[in-house]
């Protein structure tokens, strides 16, 4: 799984930083930006939480197929 925020449609609210410090942090132009490359699996649920919180529905996931 990988994550981005659009920094089109991020208004800085927090959401994301609040649920997911691990992964989003608020910059110092006030906008969240996604720090980790990778989600590890063990933050996958706080990820979705923070998509799922954000009021301006600028946080995306795609998710990454792994192939043996």
């Amino acid at each position: 799984m990988r994550v981005t925020v659009d920094d089109d449609l991020c208004r800085g609210h927090g959401v994301c930083a609040a649920v997911c410090p691990s992964v989003f942090v608020i910059t110092d132009g006030g906008y969240a930006e996604a720090t980790a490359d990778g989600i590890p699996p063990d933050l996958e649920a706080s990820v979705r939480e923070a998509v799922d919180g954000c009021p301006e529905h600028a946080i995306h996931i795609k998710e990454e197929n792994h192939v043996n």
